[in-house]
């Protein structure tokens, strides 16, 4: 019989066996848990009842909504076929094969090899060790030092939260690790001033050639970064910002590795993030969209003359995971390609839902509490404020974030707060009419925020 949370206390089952990722358990346990029962479409519903547009896809990754039975029957059909085998001792399997040759025809055109992970921080942390064993094979072994950005998110394993510029993060396990330096985001809500965008991208990008010339370029073996910076806050680059970064990397032989396990798979109305912002990447890291979160699977897409030296040259390559092209996420992710691709979602999501949403979004600037809203494709950020011209926030950083996302739960609506600035990145299957529900119930989360403040 199915439990419900009528028959068993699951918050108190929680409190007493669960740890939570990225969460002050002692504070939870005071508070008790959401427990989610069932989703649909872009709807979530708690155990008590409660229904809630996901405005965040879980964690920006239900690319395809929720309760989509093209994913659940793929995973059934491998199930009883071939639930599990791996891929160490010259040995594969079908669904491996067939999805890495599918991400290879969505790819920019020179990047043609796969490695599988589980996730997106295996997937940075094998970024990390196939560069360093690149310039190895290239006689370089002095290049070793990756450059990525303050307030960046690569995963939280230990090269991944060192390679992320979260302190935070850093503060807890004496990371980050060696041979990893962080420069200025490119965020320019709070550092462009006057300049203009076009400025602003060339003064950011120059902050990556100042680091390489202080390191020394022989000692730089690469830069990481994600196209759009997502946890960190949506921080959208200018334009020209990643063809500046990708000249620098070019002329001091540095890789160009980009995160797209966020901006992959749809989310700015292109397959991929360098694809918006015109850019071609050595090492492309990616997970979440790749199965819209339905099961977990991730990798590593490396362009042909990085790989064919390290295939070449390198001998055994001694890394890899035990559910490195799990076979049953490998069609899973599969049957998901197949949807984004046959419904044409990316696609609309370029021509119409994402610019739909710049438009309701822009509705809300008026708001007494707005500074600043900014998106590409499904993917938005809200800046709150205390005042529009000087910018200045609200008290402690991150009080008014909090707030407001908690004002927009008891609207029925999930978006994600960073600092101050408020997240939304919702499944690419939103309509028009469940755009204007998100945004109608941001403006009375904002509406409440600012009673509360007093404003």
């Amino acid at each position: 019989m199915k439990k419900t949370s009528g028959d068993i206390d699951w918050r108190h089952l929680d409190a007493s066996h669960h740890l939570h990722p990225f969460t002050d358990n002692k504070a939870l346990r005071l508070t008790g848990v959401r427990v989610i029962e069932k989703a649909e479409g872009v709807y979530l519903w708690d155990g008590d009842g409660n229904r809630y547009l996901d405005g965040f896809a879980g964690l920006w990754c239900v690319n395809v909504g929720y309760g989509r039975k093209e994913l659940i029957e793929a995973a059934a059909a491998q199930m009883q076929q071939l639930p599990y085998y791996n891929l160490f001792f010259k040995t594969t399997t079908m669904p491996a094969i067939e999805l890495a040759q599918a991400i290879c025809e969505l790819t920019p055109p020179g990047l043609n090899q796969v490695f599988f992970t589980g996730s997106g921080s295996e997937a940075n942390d094998t970024v990390f060790r196939m560069v360093r064993r690149y310039w190895d094979l290239r006689g370089q072994k002095k290049k070793k030092v990756f450059i990525a950005r303050k307030n960046a998110y690569h995963g939280s394993t230990v090269a991944g939260a060192s390679l992320g510029g979260m302190r935070y993060m850093h503060e807890q396990g004496d990371l980050p690790i060696p041979g990893i330096e962080h420069i200025e985001q490119p965020y320019a809500f709070e550092l462009a001033g006057d300049l203009s965008s076009e400025a602003f991208g060339r003064l950011a990008a120059g902050w990556l050639e100042q680091k390489i010339l202080e390191l020394g370029p022989e000692h730089v073996a690469a830069f990481i970064g994600e196209p759009i910076q997502g946890a960190g806050g949506v921080i959208i680059p200018p334009l020209n910002y990643w063809s500046e970064v990708e000249k620098i990397c070019r002329k001091y032989d540095v890789l160009i590795c980009a995160d797209e396990v966020i901006c992959g798979f749809g989310r700015l109305g292109h397959w991929f993030g360098c694809q918006h912002f015109g850019f071609t990447p050595d090492f492309m890291s990616i997970a979440k969209g790749l199965s819209s979160g339905y099961l977990p699977i991730g990798g590593v897409v490396v362009r042909d003359e990085v790989a064919e030296l390290l295939v070449e040259q390198g001998g055994e390559f001694n890394h890899g995971f035990t559910y490195s092209g799990h076979p049953v996420c490998a069609a899973v992710a599969l049957a998901n390609l197949r949807i984004l691709r046959e419904e044409r979602i990316v696609e609309t999501v370029r021509k119409q839902s994402g610019p739909y949403l710049s438009r309701k979004l822009a509705e809300l600037v008026d708001h007494p509490l707005v500074g600043e809203v900014r998106n590409i494709g499904l993917i938005g950020a809200i800046e709150l404020v205390a005042d529009k011209h000087t910018r200045k926030r609200c008290g402690k950083l991150g009080d008014t974030g909090s707030l407001c996302r908690d004002m927009a739960l008891r609207e029925g609506l999930i978006l994600r707060a960073t600092g101050d600035t408020m997240l939304l990145s919702p499944p690419l299957i939103i309509s028009g009419a469940e755009i204007d529900e998100l945004v109608a119930k941001t403006r009375l989360a904002l509406d409440a925020t600012a009673a509360q403040l007093g404003l």
